[in-house]
């Protein structure tokens, strides 16, 4: 007993010696200031890169800022002109047709390819083949789709031609120029999207399409009443990154058109403001439009994460 006291003993005073006992008295270890320390570049950064400029481009809204004079403040002038301004209402036309092609073609294809992964073939090859045009640059694949499209010479319109059918398809043609330009992004996309919605699918229970299987469901029961509903969140996800990025419609219009104004149909949002700032050097009245986008996708992204309920899962 006297030794077994004397270990005891002897633990308690190492304990007490390495500071044991002293940070049980004082609680747990406090961590955020070595959080704030490793969030500090962030912060840095977004200050720097996104709320400075936010807050600059809302200040020149206000002005008649044009490059070539110093901005002086004339209120809400831009966005009275803006209101009665047939061509931004047009290239918001535009941009929220291309939009709805472009989110509702490429979604519908990439749920279709990762339901196909999912239950057919896991193939790292096959995954490897989806990305290859996501990594391509947005430039090359509009000079690609440019040359393919040419009505002398693109190989597109040459087959057409020998199938006997109409070899009008190009982008200034203005009944397809606005479909083409959203086809292609929706080419270029769609598998990088496709690789999110498998991702998503692979975090739901095997046993439940088991189950479904014993019941006598199909494929296509199976997808409805059990893909879907459990794919809620990365769905939601994919249409909110794709909405943004949609209206963000810019570099595969300037390509294609190659400096000339294009046509129109094809006029977006973001070409628009390029050229308010740019061509025109009206950079106050192209902040305001651009305040206007920002409000435009922060209430259209509100509306999809409620409808969607992207904050909840039907996996918990």
């Amino acid at each position: 007993m006297q030794a077994l006291r004397t270990r005891r003993d002897a633990g308690a005073e190492r304990r007490s010696a390495i500071g044991g006992p002293e940070r049980m008295r004082h609680g747990p270890r406090d961590d955020r200031r070595v959080a704030w320390l490793f969030l500090l570049p962030v912060i840095i950064g977004f200050g720097v890169f996104y709320a400075y400029p936010t807050i600059r481009g809302v200040w020149y809204s206000l002005t008649d800022y044009s490059v070539l004079n110093d901005p002086s403040y004339v209120g809400a002038e831009n966005y009275r002109h803006l209101v009665g301004d047939e061509q931004f209402w047009n290239a918001l036309k535009v941009t929220a047709y291309y939009v709805v092609v472009n989110i509702a073609s490429q979604t519908i294809v990439a749920l279709g390819l990762a339901a196909l992964m999912h239950r057919l073939t896991r193939s790292v090859v096959l995954r490897a083949a989806l990305l290859v045009p996501w990594l391509v640059p947005n430039v090359t694949i509009a000079l690609l789709w440019a040359w393919l499209l040419d009505p002398s010479l693109g190989f597109v319109n040459h087959l057409l031609g020998m199938a006997g059918l109409d070899t009008t398809l190009s982008f200034n043609a203005p009944a397809w120029a606005m479909p083409l330009v959203a086809l292609v992004n929706s080419w270029s996309y769609t598998g990088y999207t496709a690789l999110l919605f498998y991702a998503g699918m692979l975090q739901i229970p095997g046993h439940l399409y088991d189950g479904a299987a014993i019941d006598g469901a199909g494929e296509v029961r199976m997808f409805r009443s059990i893909t879907l509903p459990l794919l809620r969140p990365i769905v939601a996800l994919v249409l909110v990154v794709s909405l943004i990025g949609s209206f963000q419609i810019f570099d595969t219009v300037a390509v294609v058109y190659q400096g000339k104004a294009p046509i129109p149909e094809t006029r977006v949002i973001y070409y628009y403001i390029y050229q308010q700032a740019f061509t025109f050097f009206h950079m106050g009245y192209a902040a305001a439009v651009a305040m206007v986008l920002v409000v435009i996708l922060g209430v259209l992204t509100t509306v999809q994460m409620r409808l969607l309920r992207a904050s909840r899962s039907d996996l918990g």
